[in-house]
């Protein structure tokens, strides 16, 4: 598959997630199988405003090639200006995020708030292609709300525009995360469009990217939640979509020792008080569905060192049965 001049090794792609996508997570991803990662979403008039705290967030390494960062905004001007500056800051894609959900970003007319206005949408999608020279995509949902489902209406607008490529959660604004992801909307979207459409939402197992891309005709799966403490879906998916073949789940060891040095990565990356701050959420996620897990968590959550944060890990580990 390929966006744009980006040719990408497999159709698994790491989703942009606020609070969640930064450097660790990128590379675990990469090393997983991941054929492209996503950062998360960076602010157009922060990364203008300023630079030197926001280009810190971004943190690219040559070693997660392909990447693609995600911006959002409401102002085409200020989009372009920024998507040249992540253009050479060494990204290989930009994705214009018109899919967020959250409150404070959907009252300042960005994010999912864009699907309410296409002829906006389009400036901007048409502001920042001209802008740079490496491919430009778009992530969408499926509406605003029940009433107003326009995921069609927008992609189309994106392909118009000048868009590599489109990606579509199946769910509507006013779901959030909740409910269950419309893959038919992804459907509908790639049997419209002429550039690649990625289908997102409710992708937990090997063989749900394999029915995904089955049922809606998309060209590729972008995986968030499904890969939160478990970036081995990247490959177990790889392996699964190439040779039909479901590897075995991660031992709790094999668990225990990534979210260890997930945990270093972080520290290297943000120092130690934000990186225990911050792991302790995929800590919880590394050690979900192991027996015991509940009391692990909450001494997680009381961690405040990483000292702390490995010892609480190491004897949850030794506190779980042989057959894990």
């Amino acid at each position: 598959m390929h966006i744009g001049q980006v040719k990408l090794k497999n159709p698994l792609i790491s989703a942009p997630m606020a609070g969640v996508s930064n450097l660790p997570y990128r590379l675990l991803a990469k090393e997983a199988g991941a054929a492209l990662v996503c950062t998360e979403m960076v602010s157009a008039k922060g990364l203008l405003m300023m630079p030197q705290k926001t280009q810190k967030l971004l943190a690219l390494s040559p070693l997660e090639k392909p990447v693609s960062v995600q911006l959002f905004g409401s102002e085409p001007r200020l989009m372009a200006a920024a998507a040249k500056i992540v253009e050479s800051m060494g990204a290989d894609i930009i994705d214009i995020n018109m899919g967020c959900p959250v409150p404070k970003v959907v009252k300042a007319g960005e994010g999912c708030a864009l699907m309410l206005d296409l002829s906006l949408s389009g400036a901007i999608i048409k502001a920042v292609v001209d802008a740079v020279r490496i491919p430009v995509t778009v992530k969408i949902r499926k509406g605003w709300d029940d009433t107003k489902i326009n995921a069609l209406e927008a992609a189309l607008t994106a392909q118009e525009k000048g868009a590599a490529a489109v990606t579509v959660h199946g769910r509507t604004r006013t779901q959030l995360y909740g409910g269950k992801a419309d893959w038919e909307i992804i459907r509908k979207v790639a049997s419209a469009l002429d550039i690649p459409v990625i289908g997102n939402g409710d992708v937990f197992l090997p063989e749900d990217a394999a029915r995904m891309l089955a049922e809606t005709g998309c060209a590729a799966v972008m995986i968030g939640r499904g890969g939160l403490g478990n970036p081995w879906l990247f490959k177990q998916a790889a392996c699964y979509l190439q040779r039909g073949v479901i590897l075995p789940q991660p031992s709790a060891a094999e668990k225990i020792k990534l979210a260890l040095r997930h945990l270093d990565m972080l520290v290297e990356l943000k120092g130690e008080r934000v990186a225990v701050r911050e792991m302790r959420k995929h800590a919880c996620w590394y050690i979900k569905g192991l027996e015991n897990a509940a009391e692990a968590r909450r001494e997680i959550c009381r961690a405040s060192s990483r000292a702390e944060l490995k010892a609480v890990l190491k004897k949850f580990l030794l506190s779980l049965p042989l057959y894990y």
